[in-house]
């Protein structure tokens, strides 16, 4: 059985930086989480914007769950960064 065919996300923005990493530390030393467009555009909606869950579905054109599981993806991989000294970056 093959896995369902990912579908496009609308993200309405592009960020000035897609690379951010711990001040002081050599970029050849760090470990690296990637976060994707639409991951970054979840954090967007939900915590800078401060939307519903489901205004932020819709926006991105997706269902309320699709959504929080997007949401809860980015989280953890902020947070991962922001705990155990990893960069970040937003593939675009």
């Amino acid at each position: 059985m093959t896995p369902r065919p990912c579908i496009n996300r609308r993200v309405r923005f592009n960020p000035n930086a897609d690379y951010f990493k711990p001040a002081g530390i050599p970029m050849r030393t760090l470990e690296e989480v990637q976060l994707t467009l639409g991951e970054a555009e979840a954090i967007r909606l939900f915590d800078v914007q401060n939307l519903e869950q489901k205004q932020c579905a819709e926006k991105m054109e997706v269902s309320q769950p699709t959504f929080s599981r997007i949401l809860d993806s980015s989280r953890k991989k902020v947070a991962d960064a922001l705990i155990n000294g990893k960069a970040i970056r937003i593939e675009k």
